[in-house]
């Protein structure tokens, strides 16, 4: 299966095969930026879901990871009110 890069320039995504010099020159002319992602993929179609999969489980992550950053310290904070509460004295 060949590989293939993304560019994007706005809302455009573009794939392309990575063996593909001259149309990433083009495409880098025309303003569009490569992303860091790179799949192997059966034809362009597979390769651009691929790359909304990975985005989509990148944003995911995200907001998994905000989330406990939020809740994680205020979870803590309980504990200890906690045990002041019930420890032995």
């Amino acid at each position: 299966m060949p590989e293939y890069c993304f560019y994007k320039k706005g809302n455009q995504i573009v794939a392309l095969q990575k063996s593909d010099i001259k149309g990433a020159t083009l495409l880098t002319r025309q303003g569009f930026e490569q992303q860091f992602e790179e799949v192997s993929a059966a034809d362009e179609k597979a390769a651009l879901s691929r790359f909304n999969d990975i985005r989509k489980e990148k944003r995911i992550d995200q907001h998994n990871f905000r989330a406990g950053a939020i809740t994680m310290p205020f979870i803590g904070i309980l504990t200890a009110i906690a045990n002041l509460f019930f420890r032995k004295k």
